[in-house]
């Protein structure tokens, strides 16, 4: 299948040579082709240029983006898709005045989602998960990583990476599987957490690793879940089996965890809503990828993640959905970019390079996803007619989709 795009009014994010990432001040440079065109064959970018410089090009579809923008496909480094119902009645009692914490304390959160998904048969979860997956893909993801996390036992975890190997072995979009292997303490291990993090390090892990699905593990670093000597342990156990961390750090307090992260060579550390500046000097000189989620703050009504010092600290920056039924129940990458720009206080250019290069970078995929580079996979979205790319986060309760394009196919 080939397709050709052509009379596109701004093609975002064009890059002649690979850019693995961006720190600091590049991420306010956004290359952009005006009157262009891109041609695909197959699932990968073979040629773009100016219009005034096109030569006929033979293709078996011809896509007409007058007035339209077009630009690499969303890469969402952050979810927790693969989960059985919702939490909407905690939704409530928030609203009437109960925290985060103390909806957990009743054992609500992720004890309640781990109940649930332990009724739920393993057809229904996928069905469910893939219903939301597709949703998010027509909304313009085009790379995401899920996490496990839901099952708060050897074999309800298992079976959330089962269901996450089924959908990436039948989606079109790209799927990088995390084990989230820490996420909460069970009802029944409250009074023996050590007993738990045993089952975590000598039995979860190494089935987990036997199945050959997750390339990374994660944990929980929070008050209330599991500390830093907890990680450590944790994280220290995935290493024997080859898995490399993406933690959740700094949601609610500041424990360490970011530095420690860093020391384990974490490819990303996500949430970072508290942050100080001993982390900041930590992430500095790493590879380590920051990750805010800031539908989690809007949602939660919790601090944002602080991009400005983050990003004015020479530092990387990725933005992605957290979608999860409990803190963000949604997965559209587009709104995360609008409040990346009003609420986060970055650029458009910073936003829309967070959610495509460095997302792509904080899920192992910068040499394939998150720009338009030739050899790249053709992983695009078309949008809407629009003045300019300023009204993606501008227009923020809009759809600005009009055509997204997953591996070289429409998606429909």
């Amino acid at each position: 299948m080939s397709i050709l795009i052509k009379n596109i009014k701004q093609l975002l994010q064009v890059r002649e040579q690979q850019v693995d990432i961006l720190r600091g001040k590049a991420m306010a440079n956004l290359p952009i082709l005006e009157n262009a065109y891109v041609y695909i064959e197959n699932d990968t970018i073979i040629e773009f240029g100016l219009m005034e410089d096109f030569t006929n090009i033979e293709a078996e579809q011809t896509i007409d983006a007058t007035g339209k923008i077009v630009l690499p496909s969303w890469c969402d480094s952050h979810t927790h898709i693969v989960y059985a119902g919702n939490r909407v009645n905690e939704f409530v009692d928030r609203i009437n005045g109960l925290s985060y914490a103390e909806i957990a304390n009743r054992g609500g959160g992720i004890l309640n989602s781990a109940k649930v998904l332990a009724e739920t048969s393993e057809e229904d979860l996928y069905q469910q998960s893939l219903k939301r997956l597709n949703k998010v893909i027509a909304l313009g993801t085009g790379a995401i990583e899920i996490k496990t996390g839901y099952g708060l036992s050897v074999a309800s975890e298992l079976k959330m990476l089962r269901v996450v190997k089924r959908l990436k072995q039948e989606s079109l979009a790209k799927i990088i599987p995390t084990l989230l292997a820490a996420h909460a303490i069970p009802e029944d291990y409250k009074n023996d957490k050590q007993d738990y993090i045993n089952l975590i390090t000598d039995e979860l892990i190494p089935k987990a690793a036997d199945l050959q699905i997750a390339d990374y593990i994660d944990v929980f670093c929070e008050e209330g879940y599991f500390s830093v000597e907890d990680t450590d342990a944790i994280l220290k156990a995935g290493a024997t089996y080859h898995l490399q961390p993406k933690i959740h750090v700094n949601q609610f307090n500041i424990l360490g965890g970011v530095a420690l992260g860093v020391k384990h060579k974490a490819l990303s550390v996500d949430h970072l809503e508290e942050l100080n500046n001993d982390d900041i000097e930590a992430l500095k000189n790493s590879d380590t990828m920051p990750v805010a989620l800031p539908a989690c703050s809007f949602f939660l009504g919790i601090p944002y993640t602080p991009a400005r010092k983050i990003i004015d600290s020479g530092l990387p920056l990725a933005i992605a959905t957290d979608y999860n039924p409990g803190s963000t129940p949604s997965g559209n990458m587009n709104f995360i970019v609008s409040t990346a720009c009003i609420k986060l206080k970055m650029t458009p250019q910073e936003a829309i390079n967070a959610a495509t290069i460095n997302g792509a970078y904080a899920m192992g995929l910068e040499k394939t996803y998150g720009s338009i580079t030739r050899g790249k996979k053709a992983n695009l979205i078309i949008t809407k007619p629009m003045e300019s790319y300023f009204e993606l986060p501008y227009a923020f309760g809009d759809d600005p989709i009009d055509t997204v394009i997953i591996n070289g196919q429409l998606f429909k």
